[in-house]
């Protein structure tokens, strides 16, 4: 009863002062908030959080952003770290802050491409962003991927590695070898579409892992998980309407493309094909151009080479 008691007489002091001294007393009182939330509200990273830094996105520990790239970084390492909520607030120097969040936060492109390089486990399903007028923003993250689902795929992975890898194999070795492995034991979920929902996980690893289904989102997944294990630095592409694996060999990147080596037949033939595994980007788009166009300014890794 006496914290209740001590609560209410609190906030009427704090509304009675606001009436009488308005803005100073108002921002003290959200300086103080701010200044106890950031405190005691620290992202915390997971064992799936990567350290790796790339052009277009960069890990940060700067929870107060001031610019749109401040904003950028910091939604990257808040979906990097694995936690499903964090609260951050905008300076108050940063005046175009709000505006800023409310645009990422209905740009679904954009927070798609960031999620693209995150490790598989650490990307969204579903991402909410929600923010006051005071400067709060508060980010709620659901995972793609269950624990239930991540303990079954990693047991799988290491039962596949374990059979398919080659320790003294090359590194271009290995990852044919897995690469091969998925597309010989799967095959394209044909009957996926948006519009027609498949019994298959084919857009997560767990499809072509498990269940012998996979689309690209699928594929691309799966030989992440692969690329992980080998210590690989990697992250996933896409395109308006496709999605494949961008790796980092010899300090130079390539694309590969499982999907694409898992053609459909009209006879329902298996194929196995090596047409896009690891390839620069003009031997990409030299092969097919439509569904691989990228977007160079998100992916600029590719547009520096």
């Amino acid at each position: 009863m006496k914290r209740t008691i001590i609560y209410i007489c609190f906030v009427s002091i704090i509304t009675l002062l606001c009436c009488l001294f308005s803005e100073e007393i108002v921002t003290l009182y959200y300086d103080t908030i701010k200044y106890f939330s950031s405190e005691n509200n620290k992202l915390i990273r997971n064992e799936y959080f990567r350290e790796d830094n790339f052009l277009y996105v960069q890990n940060t520990v700067n929870y107060e952003p001031r610019n749109e790239q401040d904003i950028t970084n910091l939604f990257y390492t808040i979906i990097n770290s694995g936690q499903d909520k964090f609260t951050f607030y905008c300076s108050r120097e940063y005046h175009n802050c709000l505006n800023d969040i409310k645009a990422l936060a209905t740009d679904q492109t954009k927070l798609s491409h960031i999620n693209n390089y995150v490790h598989p486990y650490n990307g969204f399903k579903h991402i909410e962003i929600q923010y006051t007028s005071s400067g709060q923003v508060d980010v709620l993250v659901t995972r793609s991927y269950s624990e239930d689902e991540i303990k079954v795929i990693n047991e799988k992975v290491e039962n596949i590695y374990s059979r398919v890898i080659n320790e003294n194999s090359n590194v271009i070795d290995k990852i044919k070898a897995v690469h091969d492995y998925i597309i010989n034991n799967s095959k394209y979920d044909s009957g996926r579409s948006d519009y027609n929902m498949t019994t298959y996980k084919s857009d997560l690893a767990y499809g072509p892992l498990l269940q012998g289904y996979g689309i690209c989102g699928g594929y691309s997944d799966a030989m992440a998980l692969f690329l992980e294990k080998m210590g690989i630095t990697n992250y996933k592409v896409s395109s308006d309407t496709h999605v494949w694996n961008a790796v980092l060999l010899d300090g130079k990147w390539y694309h590969l493309d499982l999907t694409w080596d898992d053609p459909v037949t009209s006879n329902k033939k298996d194929i196995l094909q090596h047409e896009y595994f690891i390839l620069t980007t003009d031997e990409l788009l030299s092969k097919e151009v439509k569904e691989h166009k990228f977007d160079r300014d998100i992916y600029l890794e590719f547009k520096t080479q």
